[in-house]
Formats: C-alpha cells, structure tokens, sequence
C-alpha cells in the first residue's frame, strides 16, 4: 500500500475532493458578497482592518483558522506519530500567550493607531531603518515558511489521496483565495475563516471520534502505541521504536527531543512573537469593535486551542498504531517508496487515516477540512503580508501616494505571492524533513527572539531607543541566520547514523537556542540604549507603553488616526490627481477605447469587483481624502470587563490544569 485511494475509488476521490472545492467555493463566494456590501472596501481601514467593525466570534474564529493551517493537522499528527503528545505544549504555550496579547499589547497598538507591526516599532523608536528592516523580514518569514509549509502540507494531502498531479488542484485552490482575498479585504478573509473554523472542527472531531472507537479508547491508545513496531528495521537499534516518554510533555533536560527548560521558556519567546506581534494575528484583533470584542476573540482562540492534542496529535500516534509499517516506517529505502521522503513519513499520519478510516462519504467532508485549512492560512497570510508591503515598504518609497493607489498595491502584491506559492511548491517538497510541525519551530527559533524581545522591551522598558532596538535586531537575527544555515548544511543524520555535526548544532537544542538569542539581544538592547542617548520626551509620551496606558487610564488614552497623513496643499492634491489618471489609462488600455460609454460601465464595474468603486469621477473634483477614524475603542463596560475578567481566570486555569496534567 502507499497510501493513495484504495483500489477502484480513484475516481470517487477526485469526485469528493472537488465537490468539497465547490462548496468552499459556493461558502466563500457569498461571505465574499456579504463582505463588499456590509465594509468599506475602498479604503485602507476597510481592506485592510476590515472597517474596524468585527465581534468577537469571528475574530476568535479566525485567529484559530489563521493558526491552524494545513500545516498544522498533517505536522502535528506527524509529531504525534513520531514521538507522542510533546509537541502539544506548542498549542497550550499559545494558550497563555494569546491571552497576553489581548490584555497586555493589544491597548498599546490601539492606542497607538497602527495597522502593522513594522509601523508600531517606527512610532515607538522613531527612524525608518527598524520600520524597512522588520518589513522584509516578515516577508521573508511569511514567503519562505508559512506560505511553504502551508502548501506543502496540502499538497502532501492531495497526494495521498488522489493519483493525478497535484498542480491543477493547488493553482485551482490559490486562484479562489486570490479572488476574495484581493476583491474582499481583511473582512472577506475573517468571515470565511469563521466558517472554515466550524467546518475544520466538524471534521477533525469526526475523524477523531472514528480513530478512538478503532483504537479502544484512550486507554487502548496508551497501551498500543507502544507495540507499533514497523517489521522491517535495524536489529541492536532504536530506529522505528517509539519514545518511553511519548505520553509526556516534559522531558529530559539534555538527550530529549523537547527538554522541559526549552520548553518553559525557550519556546514562550517565539510564541510570544507569533501571537503579540505577528502581523497575521495582531491584524485580526485590530480589527475588532473594540477592545471588549478582542478579548472575547483572544478567550474564544484560547479554549479551542485546547483541542488539538485531541483532533490532530492522538489521532497522529492511533495512525502510527493502525499502519505501523507506513506511517513509522524506519529503513530509508522503504520510506522513499512510501512517502519518496527517506527521513521518515511520519507526515502522511493524518491523510493515510483519513483515506483509510472514514467511510466514503466522510472522506469528503475531511477533504473540504484540509481545503478549509489551507485556504484559511493562506489568505491570512496574503492579506498580512500585502499590508506590510504596502503600508511599510510601498509608502516609504511613495510617501505622498493617494489612497487609491495604496488599494491598487495591495492587491496587485496579493496576486505576486500567489506566483511566488505556485514556484515555490517544487522547493518545498524536496526540502521538507521528517517532522513537518518541528521544521516550522525550529526555523521560529533561529528567526523571531530577537523581533519579540525588541517588542517586549519598548511597550515595557522607557529607556529602550532606536539605536538598541535596532543593533538588538541585527546582531540576533545574525546569530539566528548562522545557526539556520548551520542546520541545512549539516542536517540530522538519519536513524543509525553517525552524527557528525558541529557541537553547536548537535549539543545545543533549537529551543535553548532560542533562549541564548534571546538573552543576547536583550543584552545588546540594554547596553546600547544605555551608552547612547535616551528617546526624545515626544515618543516616550505617547501612549506606546503598557505602563503610561495604565497610568494615565486606558479609556482616556488617545487614539492616532492610522490612514493617509493628510497634506491638504497643491502638491499633495496634484500627487493625487496624476496617481489616479495614470492607474485609469493603464486599466483603460486593457479594455480599448472604441467605446467610452461601454467602457465606462465596465471599468466601474471592474473597480466595484477590486473595491475601488469610490474613485472620483473626475480629477477636477477631487475632494481631500479625510482623516480615518481610530482603529478600536478603548473603552469597556463594566459588566462586560468583568465577565472578560472571569473568563480570562478560568481559561488560565485549564491552561495550568493541562500541563499538569500531562506533564
């Protein structure tokens, strides 16, 4: 067996798997409708923080959806497979750590009126090198690992399941994301993940109902795992055996796979970075009402985040137990023919029970789930990275560029990573190892300390300047470049191998790494800040700290507009104008001439699709673009902070109750 439809039904898996594209297609197109209608898609508060008007349910929703991609349910099942529920302690960090966000960093970036990261971190430090600096990095991070991950994933699910190429179905799947993420804005991409959200835990509870009843239980599960054994491995080896401390989260200190010290707080940093100052998170929560409605997205994220151990890593290690000799396969040569990856096929955990387990019918409704997720991901990320291209890089080249033109960018880049994905796919499938789930953390280790704790320092730290942050920043990610490249020239050998690695690399866990990184930018923050001259009193007023927040009251905190800074004089209007004649002849030269009254409707029409339909008539009348309104509120009702209050104590609590429980 290798893995792919069972004999005879083939065609009945093409079938359900575009039958499940065609309802993610049919769902996305009418939350794609009610998107146009209902947010200002014409302007940079409406594309990009979807008009500022989202409750608490949808953006809960797509918090959880833009974090558990594809990615998430074919490398978790496959850590699970491979070494047990460790790599759960990921999901409960972000437990505690999307919480953080909420009521920690969320009242700064409100406060401060920014719609990326970069941005925040220019109004903190002043300058523009940090701003362009960290812009490029996330697009980095964002080209190169989440979207690379989250395609090869699914695209390692399509495999599994159908015999043809999976080309067509990815470009197929990227072209639909492209068209709401490009025609919606952030408001298409939130509701439709908060429908993706209730189709993904439909399915994956489904699946893990199925995998218990045929494995006995959780009992049946601890006892079995245990025996899956693959018949054919090295005698006098643990090639193929599974972990004695597979049903723990902490582990051995020095020769485990996860050390509990790494653990704690080697990997709270890099979580810290993903859910406090990741664009494609923070961009969710500022797009809330207000502050209430974050929190209540943060609280819902929260407890969901209970549930992967139970729909993805277990049912990984009931896969492990059910196909031992495929999904724990040890010799390098039978691995490549079964997954053509001869560093394990410990990733094929989750569509090999899928494929296998479920009835026929079912098997559609977990393929729209993996559609679900990839397509989530995705657009998640297209938008957050099209906002920091267009926001932090576009508008420092272009500083008087008119609204309409940052529209334009911002969906034109949408449609440059969807290039960038379909070219990368071929890369991504060669160069993925073993565990899918522990790739994506370990590159997390090497790239985001350094970014978290410049963060960290200046909501919290007074005396932080640009000049720390910046040199923080540089001399961390150097460190984390060198060590990641260190990992790709000398990767882990395989089982039964002798480990010639560089002691740095073979002694040193990526997560103690990640607490030496850390430590070393903090140092380099601390020491340069204090040898140079401390941050004007204009920035350290401002309310871009936690500690001036709470001081002065959060409801009194004023609120910067984050739009266009309007110049109303005749340069900026002359800027304007010409912006808005040049993109008009470049869309006009497409349609032809011949007709103007033809062409006329259907340019209007052609914009209302982009949500650009606002664009003045004519030049001539061309009224000043007024200042946006402030991202959230600050404010909160008593009674509703209370109930936040009291929910936030509990979700902690089962946080804590967790890790205890399976520590």
């Amino acid at each position: 067996m290798t893995g792919h439809c069972p004999t005879g039904e083939t065609a009945t898996c093409s079938v359900l798997f575009w039958a499940a594209a065609e309802m993610m297609i049919l769902c996305s197109a009418f939350l794609l409708s009610q998107s146009m209608w209902k947010t200002q898609r014409s302007t940079v508060k409406g594309y990009f923080l979807a008009g500022g008007q989202m409750v608490w349910w949808p953006v809960g929703a797509s918090l959880f959806a833009s974090n558990v991609g594809s990615g998430h349910f074919i490398g978790l099942a496959g850590s699970g497979a491979a070494s047990g529920i460790a790599a759960t302690a990921y999901e409960w960090n972000g437990m505690f750590c999307v919480l953080v966000l909420a009521w920690l960093f969320l009242p700064i970036y409100i406060a401060a009126g920014v719609t990326t990261m970069p941005e925040y971190l220019q109004k903190r430090f002043g300058g523009k090198r940090i701003q362009m600096f960290l812009a490029i990095l996330y697009l980095f991070i964002y080209i190169f690992t989440k979207i690379s991950v989250d395609m090869y994933a699914g695209a390692l699910f399509i495999q599994q399941a159908l015999h043809w190429d999976l080309y067509i179905a990815v470009v197929g799947l990227l072209a639909i994301t492209a068209v709401y993420t490009v025609a919606g804005g952030l408001a298409a991409v939130i509701y439709t993940d908060a429908l993706q959200t209730l189709i993904m835990l439909i399915g994956a509870v489904t699946l893990m109902v199925f995998s218990f009843v045929e494995v006995g239980g959780l009992e049946g599960l601890q006892t079995k795992y245990f025996d899956a054994i693959p018949s054919t491995r090295k005698e006098n080896s643990s090639c193929g055996l599974p972990r004695e401390d597979a049903f723990h989260i902490f582990r051995d200190p020095v020769n485990s796979d996860l050390p509990w010290p790494g653990v704690l707080v080697g990997m709270t940093i890099p979580s810290l970075w993903y859910w406090c100052t990741d664009q494609v998170i923070v961009q969710r929560s500022l797009a809330a009402k207000n502050l209430s409605h974050a929190k209540g997205g943060s609280l819902m994220t929260s407890y969901l985040k209970i549930l992967p151990l139970f729909m993805m890593v277990m049912p990984g290690m009931i896969s492990r137990v059910l196909f031992p000799d495929l999904v724990a396969c040890a010799d390098p040569e039978i691995c490549r023919k079964i997954c053509g990856n001869p560093s394990g096929c410990s990733d094929i955990a989750y569509p090999k029970l899928v494929i296998e387990l479920l009835p026929v019918g079912l098997r559609g409704l977990m393929m729209s789930v993996m559609i679900a997720a990839l397509m989530s991901s995705l657009t998640s990320i297209f938008n957050s990275a099209s906002t920091i291209f267009t926001m932090d890089l576009w508008k420092q080249f272009r500083p008087r560029c008119s609204e309409w033109e940052l529209m334009i960018v911002g969906r034109v880049f949408v449609l440059l990573l969807i290039v960038i994905s379909i070219l990368w796919i071929p890369l991504v499938q060669a160069g993925q190892g073993g565990q899918l789930f522990i790739y994506i953390q370990s590159i997390s280790s090497y790239l985001q300390p350094p970014v978290a704790m410049v963060f960290i320092l200046g909501c919290f730290w007074k005396r932080a300047n640009e000049k720390g942050a910046f040199w923080g920043l540089v001399i961390g990610l150097l460190l984390g470049v060198i060590r990641l490249v260190l990992d790709f020239v000398y990767p882990e050998p395989q089982c039964g191998e002798r480990d010639l690695r560089p002691g740095v690399v073979r002694y040193m866990h990526y997560l103690y790494f990640s607490m030496v990184l850390a430590a070393i930018s903090t140092l380099t923050v601390l020491v340069v800040s204090m040898l140079t001259e401390p941050p004007s009193e204009e920035m350290v007023r401002q309310p871009l700290r936690f500690l001036s927040l709470f001081l002065n009251g959060f409801q009194n905190a004023p609120s910067y507009c984050h739009g266009n800074k309007v110049e109303i004089n005749n340069l900026e209007m002359e800027v304007s104008i010409h912006s808005i004649e040049i993109y008009t002849l470049l869309f006009t030269g497409f349609v032809g001439t011949t007709d103007t009254k033809r062409n006329s409707k259907l340019m209007k029409t052609f914009l209302w699709l982009c949500g650009m339909e606002r664009r003045p008539e004519n030049s001539e009348n061309v009224a000043p673009i007024k200042p946006e309104l402030p991202m959230a509120s600050l404010e909160e009702k008593p009674l509703v902070k209370h109930i936040l209050n009291i929910n936030l104590i509990i979700s902690v609590c089962a946080g804590i109750f967790l890790w205890a429980y399976f520590a």
